[in-house]
């Protein structure tokens, strides 16, 4: 594959309307930065009319907690930082909110097919399995030599 191109699981629409609301935070490769993730999410979600504890609340924190432990995983023993970027773009008949969570790790993309089920006695592999079941549309992108880009996109309700 051609580290220029992206691979996409769904075709990315093209967002119309009016300008998004946008959030974005880079934060440590630790598990204290994945739970800061999902924090931070959930009040910015809750600033921007997306009740904290609402089904939709918790489905993106879920997804974003998924994305940034993946980060996380990838990047913690490095030393590197991720970056998780919200947007939430009014896209009739729907709200859209799009999480994006970049890594410093574009040498290790993700393998074709995934996600795919892990054996049964492995404690590790289920997190895409879940954003892919809980999001509308996800896929990944390799930004250039050094950056990749998972990102998955959820419709709210209005």
């Amino acid at each position: 594959m051609n580290p220029q191109t992206a691979r996409i699981r769904h075709p990315e629409p093209p967002h119309v309307g009016a300008a998004p609301a946008t959030f974005a935070v880079q934060l440590s490769s630790t598990r204290r930065g994945a739970r800061l993730a999902r924090l931070l999410a959930t009040q910015w979600l809750d600033e921007h009319a997306v009740p904290y504890r609402s089904a939709a609340s918790r489905t993106a924190a879920l997804i974003v907690a998924e994305l940034a432990a993946n980060a996380v995983r990838h990047c913690g023993s490095i030393g590197r930082d991720f970056r998780v970027s919200l947007t939430l773009t009014e896209a009739p008949p729907a709200r859209v909110l799009r999480v994006e969570v970049t890594d410093a790790r574009a040498d290790k993309p993700l393998p074709p097919g995934a996600p795919w089920p892990p054996e049964d006695e492995c404690e590790s592999g289920r997190g895409l399995l879940l954003v892919d079941a809980l999001s509308h549309r996800w896929g990944d992108r390799v930004n250039d030599s050094i950056t990749k880009t998972l990102w998955a996109e959820l419709d709210l309700p209005e």
